[in-house]
């Protein structure tokens, strides 16, 4: 009983947590336009796969985390670095006048790999998810054994996908506009990386 309830708690989380346009769901859709709409099922595939493992590990460093800030500056700091990088990348991809085409390549594990990439590059589910597991054991009632840890990993991977899946969906209403949508979507994707390296710095600032 306890194990459905924690499920379907971070499955909704999970889900509405993927909603707004971030890196690995523009992602997907960028890969529906330029590759086809399998290798973005693909692409769906390999991020839910590494959100069940990042889920599992925020489940498991919780407690410690939240007892140890300097983990929580180490962490804020490599995210630092990372959206760095990926700002200084989308805003080059996007000044890039190239005309984008558009591809039905048959899917390939080359897809897969590149979900998985997207996914462990972005830091955000494992905070997200270590403060949805703090915040339902605030009363330290809740024992994160391996039948709740897995349960728990398996729904945020699952309502992650959900949310993925639907993106691939709405690849067909993007169809029409490859080109305008490819450059604009790394104008945002630059945009994002910029208010998050600001986020970053403000919470390391009050850190």
């Amino acid at each position: 009983m306890e194990e459905t309830k924690l499920f379907l708690i971070v499955y909704f989380a999970a889900f509405l947590g993927v909603i707004p346009p971030g890196l690995v769901n523009m992602t997907v859709a960028k890969t529906c336009v330029e590759r086809g709409k399998k290798n973005g099922m693909y692409v769906a595939i390999g991020a839910s796969v590494i959100v069940l493992i990042q889920a599992l590990i925020a489940v498991l460093l919780a407690k410690y985390i939240f007892e140890h800030p300097v983990v929580r500056r180490m962490l804020l700091r490599a995210g630092l670095v990372i959206f760095s990088i990926l700002f200084i990348y989308f805003l080059l991809k996007a000044r890039n006048r190239k005309k984008v085409k558009h591809s039905t390549k048959k899917a390939n594990a080359n897809s897969l790999f590149k979900g998985m990439l997207v996914a462990g590059l972005n830091l955000f589910p494992i905070p997200y998810f270590v403060a949805l597991a703090g915040a339902m054991d605030l009363k330290n009632t809740v024992s994160y054994d391996w039948s709740m840890s897995i349960a728990f990993a398996l729904a945020a991977s699952l309502g992650s996908f959900t949310t993925l899946y639907l993106y691939v969906l709405s690849f067909a209403r993007i169809e029409e506009r490859i080109e305008s949508f490819t450059k604009y979507s790394n104008y945002f994707m630059a945009t994002l990386m910029l208010v998050l390296i600001i986020i970053t710095l403000v919470r390391m600032y009050n850190t």
